[in-house]
């Protein structure tokens, strides 16, 4: 059995069978700029056995999200991301594309994502993007984190649930991103039974209210184009479009 609760943007909390992961936890009000468009998450939610960061950028790897997590949580991170976590309680493992991870209850497949690795533009600080595969005993689940489209999508195992980004935060998405037309073709290449949209819908930027017709396109719409985009080329996988904080429960489809 997954459970999947979105609590916004990338952030999602997964219950793999008996193991309980969060990924790239966001769980404030504002971040810089950006100010978050509804209630934010409730502090009982930073629960997990594991965290996984996806990428260096400050809305993935946020470094006050991720104090609020017990100090017994293990943190997955990108190879180079260890001076971010100083002062952090919590132990940490950095992995790159290509490792894998067992942990009791859990494998954990590090995969590649095309994605600009710094801490933000002009920064030195620089890690791999990051993916990830997870496999439990019965269920399997596909997260790319930040990414553009790429072939080797094509050779990452079929999975029972992905968790794929349709959108973002401000006027434009760029070639490193997927909208939802992107993301739709990234589902199929990897192959899912069901499928649960992220990085849309909950951060935009102080001060560009007014532009309406850009807000509507990548704030107000994504799931609404991605959900019409799977119907009409993958009608055979179940898209959920759970509100912030709902759990969704999906069956293995073995």
């Amino acid at each position: 059995m997954i459970a999947a609760t979105w609590w916004g943007h990338s952030s999602v909390s997964l219950e793999l069978g008996a193991t309980r992961l969060f990924l790239d936890p966001l769980l404030t009000a504002r971040l810089a700029h950006l100010r978050r468009q509804h209630p934010v998450p409730p502090v009982s939610c930073a629960v997990a056995d594991v965290v996984l960061v996806s990428h260096l950028h400050g809305d993935h790897l946020h470094v006050r999200s991720l104090r609020r997590f017990p100090a017994d949580t293990l943190l997955v991170v990108p190879r180079g991301a260890a001076p971010l976590l100083r002062g952090l309680p919590q132990r940490y493992v950095e992995a790159e594309p290509g490792d894998r991870i067992d942990l009791d209850g859990v494998s954990i497949e590090v995969l590649p994502a095309r994605h600009d690795g710094r801490r933000w533009a002009g920064s030195r600080r620089r890690a791999p993007a990051l993916g990830f595969r997870l496999e439990s005993v019965d269920v399997t689940c596909w997260y790319p984190g930040d990414t553009g489209l790429f072939d080797e999508m094509r050779d990452i195992a079929a999975v029972d649930l992905a968790l794929v980004p349709i959108g973002g935060w401000g006027p434009t998405l760029g070639d490193e991103h997927l909208d939802p037309v992107q993301a739709c073709e990234a589902v199929g290449r990897v192959g899912a039974h069901h499928v649960l949209p992220v990085h849309y819908g909950t951060y935009w930027p102080v001060g560009m209210t007014l532009a309406r017709r850009t807000h509507d396109r990548l704030f107000v719409r994504p799931a609404e184009l991605f959900e019409r985009q799977m119907a009409e080329r993958q009608p055979e996988v179940c898209v959920h479009v759970p509100r912030p904080g709902e759990r969704v429960q999906i069956p293995p489809a073995r």
